[in-house]
């Protein structure tokens, strides 16, 4: 997809145009480096959510889905029970999907495990940080080596809807990669954010 032309005349990432949101999202968010983990958290669970929908559909109930997982703490996500799966799929402001709720609730019991066992979800989830020439072109990819060794590790931890194609989306959006286009704005901003980055 070609770069687009934004608002302020500069040259963005191509699916940045499709609407507003995205385009905010876009140069405030995506690719930048995240360390914290209940943003990891939240980061793997709507990629999930996302299977088969846009992100920008995701995107527009983001508050929402933090209302209804309290705020993706996956302490607190990881002692919801049946009743609050119920509670779940009575809520029109988030995807009611019965799989993909129940594979949030197991995921945030699963991310207890992990951090017990690796000290925090940052420090086990950089370690999956691409080597620079696995990178390529940006944005021409949909799975990647690592992708698909993370996706491979986490289902080996129990976790689900974690398939490679949901952790190349993970890895491009918290900044394990800069998978902006060479012509976007932003990429120079990401480099910068990344060269600034205490990887956990």
């Amino acid at each position: 997809m070609d770069p687009f032309v934004a608002p302020d005349g500069d040259l963005r990432c191509g699916w940045a145009g499709g609407a507003p949101e995205l385009l905010a999202y876009h140069d405030a968010e995506w690719g930048f480096p995240v360390g914290d983990d209940h943003r990891l958290f939240e980061k793997i669970c709507l990629e999930g959510f996302q299977s088969g929908l846009s992100w920008r559909t995701i995107l527009n109930k983001r508050e929402n889905f933090r209302r209804a997982f309290a705020g993706f703490d996956y302490h607190r996500v990881a002692q919801f029970d049946e009743g609050d799966v119920e509670r779940l799929l009575g809520d029109a402001g988030i995807v009611r999907h019965r799989g993909k709720i129940e594979a949030a609730i197991n995921n945030a019991r699963r991310a207890v495990e992990l951090e017990a066992d690796e000290g925090s979800l940052a420090a086990y989830l950089w370690r999956f940080e691409p080597s620079p020439g696995e990178v390529g072109v940006p944005q021409t990819k949909s799975t990647s080596a690592t992708s698909v060794a993370l996706s491979r590790d986490l289902k080996k931890r129990g976790w689900r809807f974690v398939g490679p194609t949901t952790a190349y989306a993970f890895i491009q959006a918290m900044g394990l990669i800069n998978d902006h286009q060479y012509e976007c704005k932003t990429r120079a901003e990401v480099d910068a954010a990344r060269r600034a980055f205490d990887v956990p």
